[in-house]
């Protein structure tokens, strides 16, 4: 795994052979950009799930070993449908174009640095099974260390407690506590919970589900998409879950774009997030003021990152 640590929880007996032949088609969509030396395990790991019938890769771009790492999967296993050569056309559109080409019933979202672990798609495709719609269930993201990562489950996303999470006052500020939106230091529940917002790093979504809501919203190029999604299930009167027991671990800043481009892309995101919520004149003329201070916030976070690494 190229020097890859991506430690396995304990294995888990088998799903029986009777949910094997009763459940529903299973499509595992993967937008891939210049992700690195993660993309071999995470495309293994999917590969050697006996609930996939389907892995549908969309190659926004890749370096040319990746590349062909990718065609050679797609030859090897019949499973796998690539599509290639269309550009970087952004995680929103490319999720939409996986999700128009997958045929499966049900929809799993992963990404490209996030290593399924055992069990984590039939927890999910046992969970979405009779839920009213629409429905999103996300699993429990952890970091190579097995502890819970940031954003996997999380409160509403509001202007006021973004720009605290951002500039981390939220969780360093104890008058402040009540603004942070992340809840990985909470107790990690038994069952699947409904929480406000899940991580776009692995979820699973019905195809009716998904079409219902009109998949991604194509106007978010990288990051807030699925804070989106999560908000339009609920708008929708659907219901938005964090499930404990799917989990997968996820390695992030594995991408070799730049951190900053990343942050930049987080920021405008997150400013068109707030003024597309935005409701009557005043809420829409504080979203527009404020943009321009979400997206400096976003910015200077991997500025600090190597400033304090400098430091240290």
């Amino acid at each position: 795994m190229n020097g890859i640590a991506a430690p396995i929880v304990a294995h888990e007996p088998a799903p029986t052979q009777d949910f094997l032949t009763a459940r529903r088609s299973v499509s595992v969509v993967m937008v891939v950009y210049m992700t690195g030396a993660a993309l071999e395990e995470s495309a293994q790991r999917v590969l050697a799930d006996p609930l996939v019938d389907e892995f549908v890769i969309i190659d926004n771009g890749s370096t040319g070993a990746e590349s062909a790492h990718l065609r050679g999967l797609a030859e090897r296993d019949p499973r796998v449908v690539l599509k290639s050569g269309h550009g970087n056309v952004g995680f929103a559109r490319g999720a939409n174009l996986g999700a128009r080409t997958a045929s499966g019933d049900i929809l799993v979202f992963l990404n490209p640095d996030a290593f399924l672990q055992p069990r984590c798609i039939a927890e999910l495709v046992r969970e979405i099974e009779g839920r009213p719609a629409p429905c999103i269930v996300g699993g429990r993201v952890l970091n190579s260390d097995l502890t819970e990562q940031r954003g996997g489950r999380r409160g509403e996303i509001t202007l006021m407690n973004a720009l605290m999470s951002l500039s981390q006052l939220a969780s360093k500020t104890t008058a402040w506590r009540r603004y942070e939106v992340h809840w990985e230091d909470e107790t990690v529940p038994d069952r699947a919970m409904a929480v406000p917002t899940i991580s776009g790093a692995c979820f699973c979504m019905r195809r009716e589900d998904f079409d219902a809501v009109n998949g991604f919203d194509e106007a978010y190029f990288l990051h807030v998409e699925d804070v989106d999604l999560c908000w339009r299930v609920r708008e929708m009167g659907g219901r938005v879950l964090f499930h404990p027991k799917a989990e997968v671990i996820h390695l992030g800043h594995t991408s070799l774009t730049s951190p900053l481009r990343v942050e930049f892309h987080k920021g405008v995101g997150l400013a068109r997030y707030f003024r597309k919520r935005a409701v009557g004149v005043t809420q829409s003329v504080i979203a527009w003021v404020m943009s321009p201070v979400v997206v400096g916030a976003a910015i200077v976070r991997p500025m600090m990152w190597r400033f304090r690494g400098r430091a240290g």
